[in-house]
């Protein structure tokens, strides 16, 4: 396995709750856990997350409340939203925006994507994204 240079690692309420929204309905691998210190260490397709387990020796900036990580989403790109959406949809797991399709400006080219949000068990933002490809930057900009 290769490990990117920049990997989250989320603090959990309850990581039993957490592994099974990651796994389970996200579509996350485990590659290793720490069951003794409460530690996961997830993959899927090269992006990865760690999810630890609230403690009292953690690094913790400030109090914990839901919803955690308030101002921060996380884009993931994955290989077919589809599949993602039906285990949420068969979890009855609400999601935080509806699927659409949107174009991004970059310099001289829109980068396209189909996207969705969802929370995870502790309010973390997610942004689960299938890419379409680039295109000239249209007349009419994007939303």
């Amino acid at each position: 396995m290769q490990y990117n240079k920049l990997v989250p690692e989320l603090i959990v309420s309850d990581l039993v709750a957490s592994r099974r929204f990651w796994i389970d309905y996200l579509g996350f691998d485990l590659s290793y856990e720490r069951v003794e210190e409460g530690f996961v260490y997830l993959d899927l397709a090269g992006v990865q997350f760690m999810l630890e387990q609230v403690q009292e020796d953690q690094w913790v900036t400030a109090e914990l409340s839901v919803p955690f990580g308030r101002g921060i989403n996380f884009q993931m790109e994955v290989t077919a939203l589809a599949p993602i959406l039906s285990r949420l949809a068969q979890a009855n797991w609400p999601l935080f925006a509806e699927p659409e399709e949107r174009w991004y400006r970059a310099d001289h080219i829109e980068h396209g994507q189909r996207q969705f949000l969802v929370q995870d068990p502790d309010g973390y933002l997610l942004r689960l994204v299938e890419v379409l490809g680039e295109r000239p930057i249209s007349a009419s900009p994007s939303p």
